[in-house]
């Protein structure tokens, strides 16, 4: 089992991981025991775990789960000024910060890290041997699209670029993705759901992402990485990580494309 999920998040056991008490959200227990199994029933042998915005910036849970896992990787949520450095934080599994910057009423989580943020703490990312990952959507990329390129360490955007299925892979948010990723200036993580309507992948709304898939595909297959998004925050019925796996082997459709998506590219990013 040497693939790699690069998109996971754990929460507890809050009594000895309690929750910040600013944050967005309250979310149930999902411990690190209960995505092994999942890792083990996908049949991946690595994860990667993203610090949730509901634990501000403390760090035990991840770091913690690192230290008893040393196959899986992390990623923390920091802003300027919250650390004294990031030096020795790749020793300990960490591989890259994440930042959010989402369009809409929503916006940004409580706890997180903002695109100016990113800017800010790209060199010393990039000195620490850290990428950054970027949560954000197909409406806001074209604003940042020049900025991204400019950065000196690489960029991994969240569930696909954020894209709008009603709108097609003409909409200029989604050809900006698309140039980013054939220039090489980001990867993407396959998670697909939060992209569809109802938040669920059901057979039509599946068929109907395909074009997005295929068009990244095309785009550059070395950058782009495969995440389940366990537990499934916030979303009813939750997904099944297995069939959002299956859509993106049946997706693919070619064993060598899969091992890429699932090995050797989250190995570069990751390892």
């Amino acid at each position: 089992m040497t693939g790699w999920d690069c998109h996971a998040h754990l929460f507890g056991p809050y009594g000895r991981y309690p929750l910040a008490a600013d944050r967005s959200y309250t979310p149930p227990e999902a411990v690190q025991e209960g995505y092994a199994a999942l890792l083990k029933r996908l049949g991946l042998g690595r994860g990667v775990l993203v610090h949730p915005s509901a634990y501000g910036n403390d760090f035990s849970l991840l770091l913690d789960t690192l230290a008893e896992r040393p196959a899986w990787r992390g990623v923390i949520v920091t802003r300027p000024g919250e650390l004294p450095t990031l030096a020795g934080l790749h020793a300990r599994g960490v591989r890259a910060a994440r930042f959010s910057q989402r369009s809409g009423a929503g916006g940004n989580f409580a706890g997180s890290a903002s695109f100016d943020d990113l800017l800010a703490l790209a060199p010393a990312l990039a000195d620490a041997g850290l990428h950054a990952e970027l949560w954000t959507d197909c409406a806001a990329l074209p604003a940042l699209a020049d900025r991204l390129r400019a950065l000196p360490l690489p960029v991994v955007i969240d569930h696909m670029g954020g894209f709008d299925l009603a709108a097609g892979v003409s909409q200029p948010g989604f050809q900006t993705l698309l140039a980013l990723l054939a220039e090489g200036h980001v990867h993407v993580k396959l998670c697909v759901y939060r992209n569809l309507p109802g938040l669920a992948l059901t057979a039509e709304a599946g068929e109907a992402a395909l074009p997005f898939l295929a068009a990244m595909l095309q785009a550059n297959p070395d950058a782009l990485v495969w995440g389940s998004d366990w537990p499934h925050l916030r979303v009813q019925p939750v997904p099944d990580a297995a069939q959002l796996l299956a859509w993106m082997k049946a997706g693919a459709g070619d064993d060598a494309l899969v091992r890429r998506i699932l090995q050797d590219n989250p190995q570069r990013l990751y390892e």
